[in-house]
């Protein structure tokens, strides 16, 4: 009987194969997509619990459990400005079980150190854009300074410039002082401290004479009358502070800076797994029950697509750069 088929060749039962593999993967792809999440989700945040960036994610984390039918559970790696806890999520799968806690540090801390193990564009996705808060000029409530033109002509007058408090290198309250004097021209001292605590000591001692705290660590000491806010670093005027002026409005050289934090996954995370859990995260902010407190506690919800924080975290990475880069800030 006559052969109806040459039988196959070596090269060409591997290209079958390499065929079906590549239609296969796709189909397991898809498959898995469908059926996640099947065990618990972790958060990984690179500071101690009880910060600002821990406190809200942990406002979310069980309710967004309860949505996906599994458990979120926070991991705390604090360490290195944040680079352990960031290195550790860079370096699981992208499979949608770990996602990282986003801060201005991860934004920043490529610029600020030698090296670190990370690129915050290239090996991580964005899921959504948390809260929002910017910083706010400062200064003591007896300070001769009322207003940022005063301020300035004082710093001007002062050999080197006032002395100023932060943070420490890399925070908020740092890189916000740099551009506020590279915007202006104008020197100063800058004297380094652990944290918002600190900041605060140091302005009412008169240790230092201004100082850009995150508005949620100092808005209640403005209120209080302890301390005199300035002016916001945001492009609009804060809802919680609104007799407060931008930068913009109260000087001929504002500029804009805020504290954003987010949630980020692995790159290679599924798009339609980032998109389930920004919708679901979504809804959970919109819900008075979460946004009512953290709005009580002077944070802005953002509520953002991943699109919308992806743009915003390349706009940070940048900005940080450039503030490294003039102001040669380094941590080591």
């Amino acid at each position: 009987m006559k052969q109806l088929h040459a039988p196959m060749t070596r090269r060409a039962v591997m290209t079958a194969a390499i065929g079906i593999g590549s239609l296969a993967a796709p189909l397991a792809r898809s498959q898995s997509d469908a059926s996640w999440p099947s065990r618990p989700i972790k958060i990984i945040v690179p500071f101690p619990a009880g910060v600002g960036a821990d406190v809200v994610v942990r406002t979310i984390a069980s309710r967004l459990g309860d949505r996906l039918g599994q458990a979120v559970v926070i991991e705390n790696k604090p360490g290195a400005g944040g680079n352990i806890g960031i290195e550790q999520a860079a370096r699981s799968p992208g499979d949608g079980y770990t996602l990282l806690a986003s801060t201005s540090n991860f934004t920043a801390n490529p610029s600020l150190y030698q090296k670190v193990n990370y690129d915050p564009v290239k090996d991580f996705v964005p899921v959504v854009g948390l809260i929002r808060t910017p910083a706010l000029l400062v200064v003591p409530a007896d300070s001769p300074s009322k207003t940022v033109d005063e301020l300035l002509a004082r710093i001007r007058v002062t050999t080197g410039g006032l002395p100023y408090a932060s943070g420490g290198n890399g925070s908020i309250a740092h890189f916000a002082a740099e551009l506020f004097k590279m915007a202006n021209k104008v020197e100063g001292l800058h004297i380094p401290y652990r944290g918002a605590p600190d900041i605060f000591t140091s302005l009412l001692s008169q240790q230092t004479q201004y100082a850009f705290p995150v508005l949620v660590s100092a808005i209640a000491l403005v209120k209080s009358g302890r301390l005199r806010a300035l002016a916001v670093s945001s492009p609009q005027r804060s809802p919680f502070l609104p007799d407060v002026p931008t930068l913009h409005e109260a000087s001929k050289a504002g500029f804009d800076i805020e504290s954003e934090n987010g949630l980020v996954a692995t790159a290679g995370t599924p798009p339609a797994i980032i998109n389930r859990l920004n919708s679901e995260i979504v809804r959970i902010l919109k819900d008075p029950a979460v946004s009512g407190p953290l709005e009580a506690g002077a944070f802005q919800i953002v509520a953002s697509t991943p699109e919308a924080y992806g743009a915003k975290l390349r706009v940070e990475v940048a900005k940080y750069a450039e503030v490294v880069r003039v102001s040669g800030a380094r941590i080591d």
